[in-house]
């Protein structure tokens, strides 16, 4: 399990009325009974609670203080993990939606606490795992995200979810309005890699279910024999489009130990590890598996790199206006500015590796 913490000042639940919504959708017997809640610890967007009453677990998950509603639509990631659970049952069980704001003052969901092992940079430091062992869990990682990316959608249900068609035309060009509207100071080369996504863009690409936050601590595995994972988790940015976008943003997270300092001195995953493949290797492997080319393979990486900067400078800057009080993102802009340089460097080099 993730860890957890105190709920932070600002962000408390209103406990009476959630104990009433729970026994009006029959998931406790008596709002008198005593409820614990706590805050997932790792989570950078939307607030997710672990709930603890009546011998049951329950997750509730809503939207960020002061966020846009559009980037954090709760009912829609509650209609997809609905749709999905039958189809692919690696995703939460879930219980119950509601957007009346007299129960949180928000939409909110509640779904199942998944049992597993998510790979937090504590819970590697706990287990003292192997290059082996990471060798077994990449490759796991892998395997569930192109079983993933085959999914049948239509079948789902999820045909309607979202345009595939000018998908990645709309990403470029939505990403760096998303950048322009919450920059908080100049970055030359924040300026240089739009500009250039925006020339270098593919023409022509395959369609997919795709989840556009995959990576380690979004994954829940079995046990540790790390060859099954049971879940993925935040769902919040799925739709359909092109799945090696999805591919791009993953290799943005995957920083290694071969990368530079300050990239890896920010860095929460593990994937810095020994035993973890490189990023060519991982297309390599996924382009094998899935048979699917990668091609565009700079600019796919790059927008993973943008997309991330543009993720954690929009937290910095409702920071920076009060909505959160989070220590944790006082100096994310400095990490907005690293991942800007960082991908203008791999446009430089043409590369992915070796910056």
């Amino acid at each position: 399990m993730p860890d957890t913490r105190t709920i932070l000042p600002g962000e408390e639940l209103p406990v009476d009325r959630l104990k009433q919504y729970l026994q009006e959708q029959c998931l406790i017997q008596d709002t008198n009974s005593p409820l614990e809640a706590v805050q997932f610890a790792g989570g950078f967007s939307n607030l997710t609670y672990l709930l603890k009453i009546e011998d049951r677990e329950l997750v509730l998950r809503r939207p960020p203080h002061g966020a846009i509603k559009r980037g954090h639509d709760m009912g829609r990631e509650y209609r997809v993990l609905s749709h999905l659970y039958p189809h692919f049952p690696k995703v939460p069980k879930t219980y119950a939606y509601t957007e009346d704001p007299e129960v949180l003052g928000a939409p909110f969901y509640l779904m199942e606490k998944v049992e597993g092992i998510i790979l937090t940079g504590k819970e590697v430091k706990k287990r003292e795992l192997s290059p082996s062992d990471f060798g077994v869990i990449s490759q796991s990682w892998l395997d569930t995200f192109i079983e993933l990316h085959q999914l049948d959608y239509e079948q789902a249900g999820l045909g309607e979810l979202g345009r595939p068609e000018g998908y990645v035309e709309r990403q470029v060009r939505n990403w760096s309005k998303q950048y322009l509207r919450a920059a908080t100071a100049e970055v030359p080369s924040a300026e240089k890699v739009m500009a250039w996504m925006e020339e270098h863009q593919p023409k022509t690409y395959d369609f997919s279910l795709i989840h556009n936050d995959y990576k380690y601590d979004n994954v829940v595995f079995a046990d540790d024999s790390w060859t099954e994972i049971r879940a993925i988790l935040d769902w919040e940015m799925c739709t359909l489009g092109d799945p090696l976008m999805d591919l791009g943003t993953s290799l943005g997270y995957w920083v290694t130990g071969e990368d530079p300092e300050a990239m890896q001195a920010v860095s929460l995953s593990p994937t810095t590890a020994p035993g973890n493949p490189s990023r060519t290797e991982i297309v390599e492997a996924y382009a094998r598996l899935s048979g699917r080319p990668v091609r565009h393979l700079t600019f796919y990486y790059v927008y993973g790199l943008f997309k991330i900067a543009v993720i954690v400078q929009q937290i910095f800057y409702r920071y920076q206006k009060g909505y959160t009080q989070d220590p944790r993102f006082a100096h994310l802009d400095q990490f907005a500015k690293l991942l800007c340089d960082t991908a203008w460097q791999a446009i430089q080099k043409d590369r992915i590796d070796d910056l």
